[in-house]
């Protein structure tokens, strides 16, 4: 198997293979947490623009979505896995737009197949691809704003690789490192109306689900996010 990382945007559009998208803080880490909670399914977008089109033609759907961090105005919820909780999501259809994750998934046309990453569901995203076998992996770190890398997408492209080639990952280490660097927003006091430090905790939840997000076409939607469990 070969197994490539690359990043952001551009990483996304020479993804090959079997692409795994990958979003730490927040994007794919709230998706666990939303079909754990009983949406049906989550339609990916890239503009914010074609988020509210499906809300006007589905009045039943929710938005849920940031820029800059930030809920995006007139949506129902931001990008926060601790700010969605409580909400009845059973059989809900969620419409998903951020500034990294959900522009990766639509950028990677040129890959087979498309599936989440995240640290939450890790360890089954890693049985997931021994299952598969691919010919090409490739792990996509979609970093922060699609526009620079960040140490948790990075860290856990490098736990998934390290996974699959049985080599040992020292995730307490990462997550020190994570801590300081790119994580540290979500411990800053000005921060705590859009990325609580809760967020922090629930997109480090390491293997919490046994169930991964495949990008599965769709005649109306285009592709759509389903979750597909695993024995």
């Amino acid at each position: 198997m070969k197994i490539d990382i690359l990043h952001l945007v551009e990483g996304a559009k020479l993804a090959r293979g079997l692409a795994v998208i990958i979003d730490v803080f927040r994007a794919f880490s709230l998706a666990c947490y939303l079909f754990d909670r009983g949406v049906e399914k989550i339609i990916p977008v890239g503009k914010k623009e074609q988020a509210f089109a499906w809300k006007e033609s589905h009045p039943d759907f929710i938005l849920i979505g940031e820029r800059d961090n930030r809920k995006i105005p007139g949506f129902d919820f931001g990008n926060s896995p601790f700010q969605t909780r409580g909400f009845d999501f059973i059989g809900k259809t969620v419409v998903h737009t951020t500034s990294a994750g959900t522009r990766g998934i639509v950028n990677a046309g040129n890959a087979e197949a498309i599936i989440t990453g995240s640290f939450v569901n890790a360890d089954a995203i890693i049985r997931y691809i021994l299952t598969k076998k691919p010919a090409v992996l490739s792990l996509v770190c979609m970093g922060y704003a699609a526009r620079h890398p960040a140490e948790e997408d990075t860290f856990c492209a490098e736990y998934i690789r390290n996974g699959i080639r049985g080599v040992p990952f020292d995730f307490q280490n990462a997550l020190e490192i994570i801590r300081r660097t790119s994580g540290k927003r979500f411990f800053e006091p000005a921060n705590q109306e859009f990325s609580p430090v809760e967020d922090f905790l629930y997109c480090v939840n390491l293997n919490y689900f046994n169930f991964v997000l495949k990008a599965e076409p769709d005649e109306e939607f285009g592709l759509v996010l389903r979750k597909i469990k695993l024995p």
